[in-house]
């Protein structure tokens, strides 16, 4: 080959590996650098000079970069093999559900895959279906129906994730699918109930709670269905006007019901209401502070 070719090679051979490693966070594996045209020898040499970092056997970072938690996350799948899939926190984040990375990656592979945990990591093993597994990005994650209803149940205050899943493109049928794809799995009673909840009319049971919770904390002066300004409030305190509207989960709602609440919402401030609002996750995630917070505006 003349020189000119093997320039045109090389110059080849390093723009695909910096289309890879911009769009894989900077992580690469050592089948993909050979698939862009290097050999195992280039490979070992980028290692040996410090341009490359090996993260676990066949995973590299390219340490001319921030290592950023999506390259964290991806180097940490990509471990376990061509098989391995995020799941729970760690795909959650990865579709945007939650603001911040877990530190902990979960990490799904086949039963009779072979690999053992590794620092940063927490391995589960299980056969998902094909619709339970999607791309995202380049790394292979649990679909977002699996993902909304595992990392529901991974510790308190992660319910949230469930709402913003079904805010999106997920339904609450493709939830209930996915749970009963994968029933056994870790947190699945939890699951359940969660999704039970989700399905029986939220709005119901988030106003019972709410006048619960008043009960239970004492505090006093307030009625249910209260007709103001020509609407019904949910829970009424007439001596400090101030009014309390609950909501069920976010996909109860369509786009009329949310402007119809703000119609409402803009009367009653009008005719000299302070109106709180409350979710069914502040109701059963935050009551303490849902008390604090009426306490406060009516200054019980």
């Amino acid at each position: 080959m003349e020189p000119s070719g093997v320039a045109a090679r090389q110059f080849g051979v390093v723009s695909v590996l910096n289309d890879l490693l911009r769009y894989h966070d900077g992580v690469i594996t050592l089948a993909q650098a050979r698939g862009a045209g290097l050999s195992r020898q280039a490979v070992n040499r980028r290692v040996q000079s410090g341009d490359w970092r090996q993260c676990s056997r066949g995973v590299f970072f390219v340490d001319d970069r921030a290592f950023t938690d999506a390259a964290r996350i991806r180097a940490a799948v990509w471990s376990f093999g061509e098989h391995a899939v995020a799941s729970g926190l760690a795909a959650a984040w990865w579709h945007g559900l939650t603001g911040f990375a877990p530190e902990i990656v979960e990490v799904t592979m086949p039963r009779n895959g072979s690999g053992r945990k590794r620092e940063g990591t927490r391995l589960r093993r299980r056969d998902l279906r094909p619709t339970d597994v999607v791309e995202c990005r380049g790394l292979r994650v649990t679909a977002l129906p699996l993902t909304a209803i595992e990392a529901a149940v991974r510790g308190r205050g992660n319910s949230g994730v469930m709402d913003r899943a079904l805010q999106r493109d997920a339904t609450l049928s493709q939830l209930w699918a996915a749970h009963m794809r994968n029933k056994g799995r870790h947190g699945s009673p939890v699951a359940r109930i969660l999704l039970q909840a989700a399905a029986d009319g939220t709005h119901s049971q988030a106003e019972r709670r709410l006048t619960k919770l008043l009960r239970t904390a004492g505090i006093t002066g307030w009625r249910s269905n209260v007709r103001i300004a020509g609407y019904v409030v949910d829970v009424a305190f007439r001596g400090a006007k101030v009014a309390i509207e609950v909501d069920g989960w976010a996909f109860h709602s369509d786009q009329q019901d949310f402007q119809n609440d703000r119609v409402r919402q803009n009367v009653l401030a009008l005719n000299g209401w302070q109106v709180l609002r409350f979710t069914w996750l502040d109701l059963t995630q935050y009551p303490e502070r849902v008390l604090a917070t009426i306490r406060t505006a009516v200054r019980v």
